[in-house]
Order: structure tokens, then C-alpha cells, then sequence
């Protein structure tokens, strides 16, 4: 929903770009105060699974502001929350021992049967389009790439390295996108301030210190439980906000989202 609220006065890659020069600057501060600053240095060895990092955090950021540009706030939270499920999935087979149950694959099958009737065409002016809950889906693959990626490299790599080089990668390459592709000036008003300062501080900054913290203790498909609910909240804040319609399509996928991460997290 602050994504949503954001690209009413900026472009998608720039404001990506606005959230993580922000976001960097939060986890800077963190390190500092937490005296974590001297363990911030790359190593020869490990430039490569860094920059690997890197791409997968710019290419989920991207996908993820553009999708949620072409389709509704309600969409984009539903859409983007498989990415817990997605996460079970990929867990299977690049972390071991999170193996994929019964349990968990008839989770998985539920999420994804739910998303069906959300993908049908919606008339109207300003309604989600296909293409936009395309790109949503992928961003969620993409997120739970990254994911699965960090709960591996989190075991290897210093929180503070893993989390600035993200961010350094993700501005310059942003930056280098938005220049090229996005023309159009940025407006800037008190309501892109506030969505700048909660995807910066909050959710680029403290959450994404928080979500390593855990993937350094927990299967990534054990924390997948913990995200049961945002799709919910993403509907229900995007009928508040935004205005969006609350369809039975989309009640009917946010509940089968929901369920379908409580049981594939089992």
C-alpha cells in the first residue's frame, strides 16, 4: 500500500531508489550504534555470491514497483505474499533437510489453485491488469530466490555486509535504470515523504535487520507461518486506503494464500 501511495508523485525505479538510499542509511546507523561498523569488509572469495545477491534484490525491487504500478494494492499483497509459499518450494531443494510434506505440498497446491480467479480480466478504468499481476507473480519467485539465497549466505556472511552490499548494488543499478527509462520528474509532497520514510526506515531498514536475525536461527518455510496474515492485511488495508473493491475473487485468493502458507509452513 505504500508503494501504491508513493507512485502517485514517482516513477517505480526511482522510488525504489529514494527507499533504499534510505534504507542504507538506517542500517549504517545500525551497525554503527551496535559497534558492527569494522565487520564490514568483502573478502576476494566473496564478491561473487554478493553481487549475485545484489542482482536477485534489484531485480525483485524493480518487479515488484512496476507490478504493483500496472495492477491494484490488493493484488500486489495477495501476489507478492506467495512468495512464502514460493519460498517452501525452492526450500525443498536448495536447503537441507526442509523437505517438502504432504502437508506442505497440499499448502502450496491450495495457494496457487486460490490465485486462479484472481488472474481473470477485471474491466474498468484503473482495474489490475494481466500484465501487472504477471509481474507481481514473478517478483514474488524472485523474492523467495533471494530468500532461500540469504538463509544460506547469512551463515557465512557478517548481517551489516550482506545487507549494505544488497543496497549499494540495488541504488546504483536502480539508479542506472531509472535514469534510462523513467524521464518523468518526481513530485515531492508530504504523502511521498511519509511512504519514503516507512519503506526506508521501517521496512528496507529495520525489518530487513530483523528478517536476517531470523534466517540466521530459522528454516526460511518455519518463518513462512509468521506471513499467514499479510495477505489479509494487504487486502483489507488496500479497501481502506486505496478504495479497492473487495471482490469475491480476491477474499476467495487471500484466504486460500493465507491458508496455504499456515499449512506449507507446517
Amino acid at each position: 500500500m505504500a508503494i501504491k501511495i508513493g507512485l502517485e508523485d514517482a516513477p517505480p525505479l526511482r522510488l525504489a531508489v529514494y527507499r533504499f538510499v534510505l534504507g542504507g542509511l538506517v542500517i549504517l546507523g545500525w551497525a554503527a550504534l551496535t559497534g558492527r561498523l569494522g565487520a564490514l569488509r568483502v573478502e576476494r572469495g566473496q564478491w561473487r555470491p554478493l553481487g549475485v545477491l545484489g542482482v536477485l534484490f534489484t531485480l525483485q525491487i524493480a518487479s515488484m514497483n512496476v507490478g504493483t504500478a500496472l495492477t491494484s494494492a490488493a493484488h500486489s499483497a495477495i501476489l507478492l505474499n506467495l512468495y512464502a509459499v514460493h519460498t517452501v518450494v525452492l526450500a525443498h531443494f536448495m536447503i537441507p533437510g526442509d523437505r517438502l510434506t504432504v502437508r506442505r505440498l497440499a499448502g502450496v497446491v491450495i495457494a496457487y489453485a486460490g490465485i486462479v480467479p484472481l488472474l481473470a480480466r477485471q474491466p474498468g478504468a484503473g482495474a489490475p491488469t494481466l500484465l501487472g499481476d504477471a509481474i507481481m507473480f514473478a517478483s514474488a519467485l524472485v523474492l523467495a530466490e533471494r530468500t532461500v539465497y540469504l538463509a544460506r549466505a547469512v551463515q557465512r556472511f557478517d548481517a551489516v555486509t550482506l545487507l549494505l552490499s544488497q543496497a549499494a548494488v540495488g541504488v546504483v543499478l536502480l539508479s542506472l535504470l531509472s535514469l534510462g527509462l523513467e524521464p518523468g520528474p518526481t513530485r515531492w509532497t508530504p504523502s511521498l515523504g511519509a511512504t519514503i520514510v516507512f519503506q526506508g526506515a521501517v521496512v528496507a531498514g529495520f525489518n530487513f535487520v530483523v528478517n536476517l536475525w531470523l534466517l540466521k536461527r530459522y528454516r526460511p518455510s518455519t518463518l513462512a507461518v509468521f506471513f499467514l496474515t499479510q495477505p489479509i492485511f494487504g487486502v483489507a488495508t488496500a479497501a481502506l486506503v486505496a478504495g479497492d473493491p473487495l471482490t469475491p475473487a480476491l477474499l476467495v485468493a487471500s484466504a486460500a494464500v493465507a491458508v496455504g502458507i499456515g499449512l506449507a509452513s507446517r
